[in-house]
């Protein structure tokens, strides 16, 4: 299939917002994940906690050669696992957690008795304190720790369940040395930048700094991936426009943040990193559990539905699918379907514009009021099109941020910019175009419209483009009416 007709085909049947997929078994060859990308996935998402290196190797090759088989941009997106902690071994696999037991954790990575727990982290004795909770199997059993003595410390169940051998373990409140980019991230940001990776997102940020870290690794590798915070911790939410600011792009990781803090805060909690995220002019991703019961079921619960549709009208710019994709039962039902509630759901966008005025301080000031100034000047001439010449991608971020519902064709000479473009809502990529060559791309649009019946003769197009006499801007807006 050619470049031209997948991206006809997304206008009609593709959401704006855009679906990352996790890529794992249940989606582990070229073919498959072509599926994928023609039910609506634009970004795939290696998660580096799983797996080889030889492993990612692999899907990395499958989503290279499933995007060349659709003729259509596709972004990646390697997942830093962080320093996740997890339980070692238990004495007992699985361990009933009755509440007012006592449990204590011992240095080690394997229990010696019923009672004892040990964890990968290996200064955890030592850096809790009492009074600290302790939350285990994705926060369905809770501890606290009452007593910290010989070197261990003894910890009292207040919320009974079952507990596994290398499940995660999740402090809310503790203070703890961990840094947020261990020695395996790093390998595995080395990797992402010697293989051309679009995204790197990284785990348990805490603050600001954190992501800066990750940029100055990936830049001395020579990549120019999009760096992602992933908000996940209190400490995160307290910090938040820093790392906004220090970083190119932001997951709302729910999975975890729903265990560190009080889930009845979760919502509110996303609607403010979303806004955060709108008003700095950087794209934002909901994440966790968001059609989780379609793992095994074709279709989702009637909740599952509607957490897709309020993140959308949240602002969110992309939504992921996790084991959904990875290792559930219907991966491509699933892209679809969360690819129809997106359809479904974005008209009402027109009638609530985003309740903050986007600033984008990190794009050139000529760029920002070229894109401002298109938007208006594209709705009194109810254009049919923007189309966007762009060198580094940040055109098309602000464009993306505007939601006037015109669409967006994104151009670039650059391979890694339209797979980043994959990643901004709204914006359709098309390679191949001759932007160098004014007359020639006004001609090359012209056809790509004709040809699928989205301009006709008098339609009006705007460009926005750039020329030498601005070097680093994009200061040319044109107006042209089709021939």
């Amino acid at each position: 299939m050619s470049n031209i007709a997948t991206a006809s085909a997304s206008f009609a049947n593709r959401a704006r917002t855009k679906i990352v997929a996790t890529v794992g078994p249940a989606c582990g060859s070229a073919e498959k994940i072509a599926e994928l990308i023609q039910a609506g996935a634009s970004v795939f998402r290696i998660n580096t906690a799983h797996g080889t290196q030889e492993e990612r190797e692999q899907k990395l090759a499958d989503i290279r050669a499933a995007s060349k088989q659709v003729g259509q941009p596709v972004g990646v997106l390697v997942d830093l696992a962080g320093p996740k902690i997890r339980l070692g071994e238990l004495h007992t696999d699985p361990t009933t957690c009755d509440v007012g037991e006592h449990f204590r954790f011992v240095p080690g990575s394997k229990s010696s008795a019923a009672d004892e727990l040990t964890s990968t982290y290996p200064t955890l004795v030592g850096e809790l304190s009492v009074g600290d909770n302790v939350m285990l199997a994705d926060g369905t059993v809770s501890m606290q720790v009452v007593a910290k003595e010989h070197g261990q410390i003894r910890c009292k169940v207040t919320g009974a369940g079952i507990i596994r051998s290398r499940q995660g373990i999740n402090l809310p409140g503790a203070k703890l040395s961990v840094a947020s980019l261990t020695e395996a991230d790093m390998t595995n940001a080395i990797w992402a930048a010697k293989n051309e990776i679009d995204f790197v997102s990284l785990s348990f940020v805490r603050k600001a700094v954190d992501v800066l870290l990750l940029k100055e690794l990936l830049k001395s590798q020579g990549s120019a991936a999009m760096t992602i915070a992933k908000i996940e911790k209190p400490e995160a939410v307290q910090q938040l426009t820093e790392i906004v600011a220090a970083a190119e792009g932001v997951m709302v990781a729910r999975g975890d943040l729903g265990v560190e803090m009080d889930v009845a805060e979760i919502a509110v909690v996303q609607k403010r990193i979303v806004q955060e995220c709108q008003r700095q002019g950087k794209p934002v991703i909901v994440a966790t559990q968001m059609l989780d019961s379609m793992h095994h079921n074709r279709r989702p619960t009637r909740a599952e539905a509607t957490d897709v549709a309020n993140a959308i009208l949240d602002g969110a710019d992309a939504c992921m699918l996790s084991g959904e994709t990875a290792i559930g039962e219907f991966p491509r039902e699933s892209v679809e379907t969360m690819n129809r509630i997106m359809l479904a759901t974005e008209p009402l966008l027109k009638d609530r514009p985003l309740p903050v005025a986007v600033q984008g301080t990190d794009v050139q000031p000529i760029t920002a009021a070229a894109v401002s100034g298109s938007a208006i000047i594209a709705d009194q001439l109810a254009a049919k099109l923007v189309v966007v010449a762009t060198r580094g991608g940040g055109t098309c971020r602000l464009r993306s941020k505007q939601r006037d519902f015109i669409p967006t064709i994104g151009l670039s000479d650059s391979p890694t910019v339209l797979r980043k473009l994959a990643l901004f809502w709204g914006v359709t990529p098309i390679a191949d175009a001759p932007i160098h060559d004014g007359p020639a791309l006004r001609s090359f649009i012209d056809k790509w419209g004709r040809d699928r019946g989205i301009l006709t003769l008098g339609d009006r197009v705007v460009f926005i483009t750039g020329t030498d006499f601005y070097p680093m801007a994009q200061n040319i807006v044109v107006i042209h009416e089709v021939e």
